[in-house]
């Protein structure tokens, strides 16, 4: 399969969380989109890995992409080292993806800036002719990161109020992250998940009221951005 469109992300929920609503949008607009989880989540304080692996399967029968996979990977032991690279070079020559979506390069979560880095250069290993690796050496076009864990001023942002309440279904699909039992105890660890969801709802509104819209979510390249009809640019200046 050549995908338009592959999120690459270090836990399952990560993508819904981050970019769900892009996701949702260009599967609205006929690219075909697909998922790649790095670990199973099998570390995280509630759940397990089984029952995380049926909620992302939910989720993106939600989100509507053409395919979802899992690379197994340590969860909270990510590691940028060659076996790891490779792996993901493999799948990045097997779906061919025009452009990926990785999470920032910076965060509080290690697996989350470790994932960026493992996978851009997976996406890099992948491209390179005389490496002793199956397929066709291919490297994406384009890459984005994902800004909505990191403090960061976004490259642009994408509206996804006409998504949001899909979005939204897609993160509550991870019931054992965002709807746990009242009778489970409080833990005396803090929780960022107790408040994520919300979190993520704030920040697609306060991107969106930026430029005009309910929600958008943001993304940040690296390379300086190309127009070629500055009389058409979106967002008022005044």
């Amino acid at each position: 399969m050549k995908l338009d469109l592959l999120a690459i992300a270090a836990h399952p929920d990560d993508v819904e969380l981050t970019c769900g609503g892009t996701l949702i949008k260009m599967v609205q607009r006929g690219h075909k989109v697909g998922i790649l989880d790095l670990t199973e989540g099998e570390m995280g304080s509630r759940g397990t890995a089984e029952i995380r692996q049926r909620e992302a399967a939910a989720a993106a029968r939600i989100l509507g992409v053409r395919l979802r996979e899992n690379l197994g990977l340590p969860d909270a032991r990510l590691e940028v080292n060659e076996e790891n690279k490779l792996a993901v070079a493999r799948k990045i020559r097997a779906l061919k993806p025009h452009t990926v979506i990785l999470p920032y390069w910076e965060g509080r979560h290690p697996d989350h800036y470790t994932a960026a880095k493992l996978a851009y250069e997976g996406c890099f290993l992948a491209g390179l002719k005389q490496l002793p690796l199956e397929g066709q050496a291919f490297r994406p076009f384009k890459i984005l990161y994902s800004t909505v864990y990191y403090p960061v001023p976004p490259t642009f942002v994408v509206d996804i109020t006409k998504q949001f309440e899909r979005r939204r279904r897609a993160i509550l699909a991870y019931a054992s992250q965002f709807r746990p039992p009242k009778r489970e105890r409080p833990s005396k660890v803090h929780l960022p998940l107790d408040q994520l969801e919300q979190e993520v709802h704030l920040i697609a509104r306060y991107y969106g009221q930026m430029v005009g819209v309910e929600y958008a979510e943001p993304f940040l390249v690296r390379e300086v951005m190309q127009v070629d009809d500055v009389v058409k640019l979106p967002v008022r200046s005044i």
